[in-house]
């Protein structure tokens, strides 16, 4: 059942700050940016929230920076702005990539990088670039900002360590050594939710992140281990099949999920080794 709009409260801060206080003394309050897995939710009546906080016009936290080595990618930086940012293609070509294959023209004009990370479905074509890039979450309140390691910022299925009276505000990336490599498999390139989504640099230990193939997206440590000491890629694309976690669900099947990471693994490290770094 649809869920009855007349029911909805929409608040609409001016500023961050006056976002954040909204969350202290309004809350609870659930954050809306540009709306594209809300309004799904809304339309089918899935959505338990009926208090919203409209952030779309805060621009600030929409900028996306250099300071010194780290880039700072704000939380509601949409998948077109990544596309066309220079320091991002510069810095994180994965990430453009990721962000070329998330749904259509429409919603990579409104979806937005800290939406697809709130949201927490370990589908998000970026949770796996985020995670493989060792990315920080930063968080603020209306008293303090505070900074999480994107691996620790999920507890689990669609749950975070964001607490109701913050907003996630940004993400910050270091420097990244070593040619960066993206593949989402799924029944179409885009506009489908993914079966298995990789992102992987292949550096001084290189890193694989994987998304769909467990309950949050994961890095596969065992296999990057086994990388970097030199081993055989069959044997390392082995390690990878029984280092994850997957199900069976309507999109696919778990063994087909174990056998794709493989694949995808074996790819990775052959088209990698000849890549320019990003």
């Amino acid at each position: 059942m649809r869920t009855t709009l007349s029911t909805l409260t929409l608040l609409r801060p001016r500023t961050v700050g006056e976002a954040l206080a909204l969350l202290r003394d309004e809350g609870p309050l659930e954050p809306l940016a540009g709306g594209t897995d809300l309004y799904v939710g809304l339309n089918a009546g899935a959505l338990t929230a009926t208090r919203f906080l409209d952030l779309w016009r805060l621009e600030p936290l929409r900028r996306i920076s250099a300071r010194g080595p780290v880039l700072s990618i704000g939380a509601l930086a949409t998948y077109s702005s990544l596309v066309r940012s220079r320091l991002v293609n510069r810095r994180l070509p994965m990430l453009v990539q990721a962000s070329r294959e998330v749904g259509g023209v429409q919603i990579q004009n409104r979806g937005t990088l800290g939406g697809n990370v709130a949201n927490g479905s370990p589908a998000g074509d970026t949770l796996p670039v985020l995670a493989a890039a060792e990315a920080t979450v930063v968080l603020a309140s209306a008293g303090a900002q505070r900074r999480v390691p994107f691996l620790e910022f999920f507890t689990g299925y669609r749950a975070s360590v964001r607490r109701a009276d913050e907003l996630l505000v940004a993400f910050e990336i270091g420097p990244l050594e070593g040619a960066q490599w993206f593949r989402k498999v799924g029944t179409r390139a885009a506009q489908a939710i993914s079966k298995v989504v990789i992102a992987a640099v292949r550096g001084y230990p290189p890193r694989i992140a994987l998304g769909s193939v467990a309950p949050t997206p994961v890095r596969l440590p065992k296999t990057e281990t086994a990388l970097a000491a030199g081993a055989p890629i069959d044997d390392a694309a082995r390690i990878a099949e029984a280092e994850i976690s997957p199900i069976d669900d309507v999109r696919s099947t778990a063994a087909y999920r174990r056998r794709v990471t493989g694949n995808l693994v074996r790819q990775f490290w052959t088209e990698a080794a000849g890549a320019r770094s990003g």
